[in-house]
């Protein structure tokens, strides 16, 4: 119970630190930098071990062709002082930053880690190269380095995308919004969570529909790989490779990351199926299958509350309308009084059988919505994992009416 209850706060945290550091003492803004055009790159570190480390991190760096002095702009500060900080990130209303400071200062907490850096050096035309630099070290003052962060459409990937894309007067989303490798928020989520079950299978269970659109390789640029490829494809504005070269770093010790693997629901299926025959086997014993049941229960009725939370009182806008609401749904929790009753030996009440059926009622709906593709939602694998546990669990301690001798 209380490892479940710390991995959904893991979750909450994963969803809004995934780039995070803390604000640096003294940090201050470069003067702009005058005389030849600055030379420009895109700093991307590898994935990390830590939870939040999972979906790695870029910066953009800018080198000041007077003194050579090669600085990073890095958009994943946060300053844990403000106020009321913790129920803004609870409620998906954080406030990052845009600092400035010195490369090498930048790299070595993941030289220490062990994560890789590559910088991709730019080829852009002076013009462009100037006005980006000085739209960083204006945007990296610390009256105008806040900025909303949403983990998908504004993190510290999508923010070094918008500003080279501005420099490059929107020709990085032309080349880049009409095309799509049938990707999703879901997908990449859950690739790069892989290394930790908990991790992905939290994101899986508490992302919504918003998940699960196709995205562009405009849009797919939230992860700081996939920018870094996207941008070995594409062309400056006369028509040369926006990647001038490519230099590494730092080397990466820890584990590659997570490659693509097809999905399957199947597995999912056999084990639900397999869960629920063993209830119908137990059918003769009541007080075993409320024992059972009730870790479930207490489980669908923290994880459905946590997802309704999300819904209706947050602006974590990925996890809203999400349908997994009717497999953990928190009317679990009318539930546990009736198996509570049934370890003591006691009727469980009319109450509980009713609600049963409605849990079981709520699961094969989520099944219905599905094939209708309804607002789709890639969530099969919880459907068919859940239902036959509902409907077994709902037939065979459901089905009484009346007070009856429990063994």
């Amino acid at each position: 119970m209380k490892r479940s209850t710390g991995h959904l706060i893991s979750l909450l945290l994963t969803l809004l630190l995934a780039c995070a550091l803390p604000w640096p003492a003294g940090a201050q803004a470069p003067a702009s930098m005058p005389g030849d055009a600055p030379r420009v790159g895109v700093l991307t570190m590898q994935p990390g071990t830590v939870f939040f480390e999972r979906f790695g991190h870029d910066a953009l760096v800018v080198v000041d062709p007077a003194t050579g002095a090669a600085t990073s702009y890095n958009f994943g500060y946060f300053d844990p002082e403000e106020p009321d900080f913790v129920s803004r990130f609870a409620r998906g209303e954080m406030m990052y930053y845009l600092v400035a400071l010195p490369l090498q200062d930048d790299l070595a907490y993941y030289q220490q880690e062990g994560r890789g850096a590559q910088i991709q050096w730019l080829d852009l035309p002076a013009p462009q190269a100037r006005a980006l630099a000085d739209d960083l070290a204006e945007r990296s003052r610390p009256e105008n380095a806040r900025y909303r962060y949403d983990y998908y459409t504004a993190n510290c990937a999508t923010m070094v995308r918008d500003t080279l894309d501005k420099a490059m007067g929107g020709s990085l989303h032309a080349q880049l919004s009409g095309r799509s490798r049938g990707n999703t928020y879901r997908s990449e989520s859950v690739r790069l969570a892989s290394p930790a079950p908990w991790m992905w299978l939290g994101f899986d269970l508490g992302l919504g529909p918003f998940a699960d659109q196709p995205l562009s390789r405009w849009q797919e640029a939230f992860v700081p790989m996939r920018l870094a490829a996207a941008l070995d494809q594409v062309t400056n504005s006369e028509g040369r490779p926006l990647v001038q070269s490519r230099q590494q770093l730092l080397p990466h010790r820890l584990a590659a990351e997570p490659d693509e693997q097809a999905r399957r629901w199947w597995p999912w299926l056999l084990l639900g199926l397999a869960l629920g025959t063993a209830v119908l086997l137990l059918r003769q014993r009541p007080r075993l299958l409320a024992a059972l049941a009730l870790p479930l229960w207490v489980l669908c009725s923290i994880g459905g509350g946590v997802l309704l939370y999300l819904w209706g009182l947050t602006d974590h806008h990925a996890a809203w309308a999400n349908r997994n609401l009717l497999q953990v749904s928190p009317l679990c929790l009318l539930l546990l009084p009736g198996a509570t009753a049934l370890l003591r030996r006691r009727s469980a009440g009319r109450l509980f059988c009713v609600m049963l059926w409605v849990v079981a009622a709520a699961s094969l709906a989520g099944l219905v919505l599905h094939w209708l593709s309804l607002q789709a939602q890639v969530n099969l694998q919880w459907i068919v994992l859940l239902l036959p546990v509902h409907a077994a669990l709902a037939w065979t301690l459901g089905r009484t009416r009346l007070p009856q001798p429990l063994r």
